[in-house]
């Protein structure tokens, strides 16, 4: 299992959102490059990078995205609030590994199909879900759509991996955050990767057991130090044994 470890940008700074409040934002003082360049010593294969200035329909931070992609020495996987294939196409253009799209892909999928054509295995979609409803619009909106139509419009696409992300967990740490993942990874055809679901060395034990499974994004933990990226990728690493019970 491929850990993503994150950086959230605002403003220029590294942050972490309060239950996804743009205007709450916790911000570490850290340099943005030198975290990205720390976690691809530790060993990371992936680098996962999210604006919310971009999210929030903002001017961003492309400058400093640019110098993490130039920088890291691993891939990046980037999102926040794409809007156009031009805009998808500029930042693959400029060294993007994967750009991840989740109200576009909500709202216009004939725009993701195509970009998901024009570059196979880059393109990842974001499942948002809200107690049983697909968000959009950085969790500030529901969609008509529900999470499992929302999935079976891209079963025929090359997408790179779809990013699930329980929002209850977010908000209220849900019990049942791993079925909705396990029941979501079942019927997706591109493999998953788990957000918001690794807040422990446990966690990441857990999920490693779930089916079509592939990664796992990690940000506030490896920042508040509840978890140590080296220790993370040595979890995900371990040759798996018999399936536990609990699944």
């Amino acid at each position: 299992m491929i850990i993503y470890p994150t950086i959230e940008l605002q403003n220029g700074h590294c942050v972490s959102l309060y239950r996804g409040r743009l205007d709450e934002p916790q911000i570490w003082h850290v340099d943005p490059v030198a975290k990205a360049q720390s976690f691809a010593e530790a060993g990371a294969e992936w680098l996962h990078v999210t604006d919310f200035d971009w999210v929030a329909g903002e001017g961003g931070n492309q400058d400093l995205v640019q110098e993490i992609i130039r920088s890291a020495g691993i891939p990046v996987q980037i999102g926040g609030g794409f809007r156009s294939l031009d805009s998808i196409a500029n930042w693959i253009d400029m060294g993007a590994g994967r750009v991840v799209v989740g109200t576009l892909a909500a709202t216009n999928s004939d725009i993701v199909k195509e970009a998901a054509k024009r570059f196979p295995d880059q393109i990842v979609i974001a499942l948002d879900v809200f107690q049983g409803q697909l968000m959009t619009e950085g969790w500030r909106k529901s969609s008509a759509i529900t999470p499992e139509a929302f999935l079976a419009a891209y079963e025929t696409d090359p997408l790179a991996a779809v990013i699930v992300t329980d929002i209850d967990a977010d908000v209220e740490d849900s019990d049942g955050s791993l079925a909705l993942v396990t029941r979501l990874a079942d019927m997706a055809r591109a493999p998953v990767i788990a957000r918001g679901l690794s807040r422990s060395l446990d966690d990441i034990s857990r999920l490693k057991y779930v089916p079509h499974v592939s990664g796992a994004i990690i940000g506030r933990a490896l920042f508040d130090r509840s978890i140590d990226l080296a220790e993370a990728l040595a979890v995900a690493n371990a040759v798996s044994g018999r399936t536990p019970e609990f699944l």
